[in-house]
């Protein structure tokens, strides 16, 4: 179901390391500004004390009682019962686990939904961003081809993923679906993320450049990368290709197991021009069998759907006709497999809040 018309409000959160962002949604649509207050994500008083804060805040703001309370929470957690806790390096005062939901729950009367920011940002891609856009534009062109799975990757601090199938949210039995724990193509014994990040970035491009202390973010090194700004050029361009690689690597296994569209959102997607040639290069790459024979990494073609001319291919209609064996009959049928990758046009921060917006009512709309 599509809320854009739905006229209750959920309050939202972009809950991050550094700074919880607030706001309100109602049919799709900021209804409050978003306001942003410091996490304290290192002392569990003060950080709960801001969150009471925040959505107080943005209560007070409200013509009418907010329906729901719906944010992401980064890391894993017993999400369904709204328990943070666990590994969390962004929020160290939460590992030993916190009620979160029920105390927000307790506090403000209403129900609260907590979910984890990949998971979130795929749901609002799948409900009011990418893939409702896409098979809109597949429509128009005559294909009769339809969407209903979508993966979503985040590149930024963290490399982050989700997946919904055919309308709904995959959380898993242990609200676990992760993907920064995946084996690095580099460093086969270390983490996906340490490729996959912002950090990665900053790393390589000092590993690169022979400048270990160079002080960059990886602003700086696109701005070196498109000649705006001194520095090692090669060395910028090759820190953006290797975490194109890397994550590429990531997704087709991912693609491999879940068979749908691919959207991906995040900080770093800026760079993409940098990024994308060697990640597409990696989901299109080959793999040996036993007995030396070539197969595809991904058994379907990988499209990039930001390129128009990619596109065009990707909604072109290939049926062909084929005899019902033993009649006069015939049937056809597309035999031509093929998934896309697209960039997210909301952005991932939009996403991750229209993904909560969506949760909240489809959860209220099931009691």
């Amino acid at each position: 179901m599509i809320y854009n018309t739905d006229r209750r409000t959920v309050i939202t959160l972009d809950a991050g390391g550094t700074n919880f962002v607030f706001s309100a949604i109602q049919g799709n649509e900021y209804k409050v500004a978003p306001i942003t207050l410091p996490s304290l994500s290192d002392k569990l008083d003060d950080c709960l004390a801001n969150l009471v804060k925040g959505f107080s805040i943005v209560i007070e703001k409200l013509d009418e009682k907010p329906v729901a309370i719906s944010f992401a929470f980064p890391g894993p957690a017993d999400y369904p019962n709204g328990i943070i806790g666990g590994y969390l390096p962004n929020f160290p005062s939460f590992r030993d686990g916190v009620a979160l939901g029920p105390f927000l729950q307790e506090k403000f009367g209403i129900p609260v939904f907590i979910n984890n920011d990949g998971d979130l940002f795929v749901y609002g891609e799948a409900m009011s961003g990418v893939l409702p856009e896409i098979n809109a534009r597949l429509t128009e062109k005559g294909s009769k081809k339809q969407y209903h799975n979508l993966l979503g990757y985040t590149l930024g601090t963290g490399f982050g993923f989700g997946f919904a199938v055919d309308g709904k949210l995959h959380i898993g039995d242990n609200s676990c679906v992760e993907i920064f724990c995946l084996r690095n193509k580099f460093h086969p014994n270390v983490i996906m993320e340490a490729s996959v990040s912002i950090a990665a970035i900053k790393r390589v491009y000092g590993e690169l450049a022979s400048d270990a202390n160079h002080g960059l973010e990886p602003k700086d090194i696109f701005e070196i990368a498109e000649g705006i700004k001194m520095g090692d050029r090669d060395a910028a361009i090759a820190s953006f290709a290797r975490l194109g690689e890397a994550a590429g690597d990531a997704m087709a296994t991912s693609a491999s197991l879940i068979d749908g569209l691919v959207v991906i959102g995040g900080g770093l997607t800026g760079a993409r021009k940098y990024i994308y040639p060697s990640l597409l290069n990696e989901m299109r790459s080959k793999i040996c069998t036993f007995g030396g024979e070539l197969v595809n990494r991904v058994q379907t073609e990988v499209f990039d759907l930001d390129d128009p001319e990619g596109f065009d291919l990707f909604a072109k209609d290939n049926e062909v006709l084929i005899d019902i064996y033993g009649t006069t009959k015939k049937v056809s049928y597309d035999p031509f497999k093929r998934i896309g990758v697209v960039t997210s046009k909301i952005g991932a921060s939009r996403a991750i809040a229209l993904g909560a917006y969506a949760f909240a009512l489809n959860k209220i709309d099931q009691r």
